[in-house]
């Protein structure tokens, strides 16, 4: 199975991804092979544990937006929900959505990664 066969099965809208990168299917591929790292720079979870509020609400918002912008829908859908708990200061349901989101966010990552050449 190829690379956007998979996402396309892992519950990215390739569809409409496709659309946006105005059908280059190579380009595609190379920025959602460029989540994993984005991703692990982009902590949520840690900052809301040290009470880094701010830090923890711009990581969410960007996580949205690269999410979005590759429509990886589960996790657009989340971190939007996470980002409006946090500015409403709402910090145990940004937490409580953050731990559901994330095993399924780092089973798409891993999956993204059994892609990646060495």
């Amino acid at each position: 199975m190829d690379f956007i066969e998979e996402m396309k099965n892992s519950g990215v809208d390739t569809d409409n991804a496709l659309e946006r990168f105005i059908g280059n299917t190579a380009f595609l591929e190379k920025m959602l092979k460029k989540m994993p790292a984005s991703v692990q720079n982009l902590e949520v979870l840690k900052y809301i544990e040290e009470n880094d509020i701010k830090t923890a609400i711009e990581n969410a918002h960007t996580l949205k937006g690269m999410a979005g912008n590759l429509s990886v829908t589960f996790m657009y859908e989340a971190y939007t929900k996470i980002t409006d708990y946090l500015r409403a200061n709402d910090i145990a349901a940004a937490t409580q959505l953050l731990k559901q989101t994330l095993p399924a966010q780092e089973q798409f990552i891993a999956k993204i990664n059994s892609f990646q050449t060495t």
